[in-house]
């Protein structure tokens, strides 16, 4: 992340509340969605709220009147993962809760989520994970940066941005890397090789519980319940079935020819 300074800048994150990988996933009710239970921020969005706060601590941070506020779009306990990102040490937090958003698809997550950041208004640069955890569709950020008319900076793996506001990021690839750019306002998507996310300390968890986290309903954004959930989403699941126990696997005793028998094996599963 490079050092840049210039006019304060006023970062979004969205954050989002997710299955713990420590527990196996399960669906629940009629739609086949996903039992949040035991859930955590999603790790791949702590990533993305480390890009903010290096940006925001880039020109100076919060005394500067740098900001970074996190977004969370879920039902109450999605609140821990604003929370969480308070602790990191972003300066706002905001959940967009309604019982009607259950179920929403990445089309109808995006539509959602693009009308709650029309409604704070004013943000130089949105920042999102490569993808949730749970979900893992990768689709969100470039639907939002769509629906909001923003240039896309996805997938980056290294950030920068100079005084002149303009962002860039470098992409890598299976055979190459990328380097692309765009001025601010914009929509970025960090990696997981985008930095080493900080763990928040005493201090820093202590200053989090004097943040608010403001609270919004679709009622305050505009947004009909036909737009969300179930209703509005252009995909659905069908059917769904629990994943098969696993079966034993082959045991290779070596007799003497345990290295043939090894590789043919593997070449059988197309593994070489």
């Amino acid at each position: 992340m490079s050092d840049a300074t210039g006019t304060p800048l006023k970062i979004l994150v969205l954050v989002k509340h997710v299955p713990d990988a420590q527990f196996d996933r399960h669906l629940s009710g009629p739609g086949h969605t996903i039992d949040r239970q035991d859930s955590i921020l999603s790790e791949l969005d702590e990533y993305a709220v480390e890009a903010a706060l290096q940006l925001a601590e880039s020109r100076g941070g919060p005394k500067a009147g740098n900001t970074v506020t996190a977004l969370s779009m879920g039902p109450e306990a999605a609140a821990s993962a604003v929370k969480k990102s308070l602790q990191m040490g972003a300066t706002d937090g905001v959940h967009l809760t309604d019982p009607a958003l259950a179920g929403s698809d990445s089309a109808a997550t995006s539509l959602a989520l693009a009308a709650a950041v029309r409604h704070l208004g004013g943000f130089d640069l949105i920042v999102t994970g490569m993808a949730s955890t749970d979900g893992e569709t990768s689709l969100v950020p470039s639907q939002l940066a769509e629906r909001l008319g923003l240039p896309q900076l996805t997938l980056a793996s290294r950030v920068e941005l100079d005084g002149d506001g303009i962002l860039t990021v470098r992409r890598d690839g299976e055979f190459g890397s990328q380097t692309v750019q765009a001025p601010l306002p914009a929509l970025l998507s960090v990696t997981d090789q985008a930095n080493e996310p900080r763990y928040p300390n005493f201090k820093s968890i202590i200053a989090a519980k004097k943040k608010k986290v403001r609270t919004l309903g679709l009622a305050e954004i505009g947004v009909s319940t036909e737009q969300v959930g179930a209703a509005g989403s252009w995909t659905r699941v069908l059917s769904a079935e629990a994943r098969p126990p696993r079966q034993a696997g082959t045991i290779i005793k070596d007799t003497g020819d345990a290295g043939i028998r090894l590789v043919d094996f593997l070449a059988d599963q197309k593994l070489l």
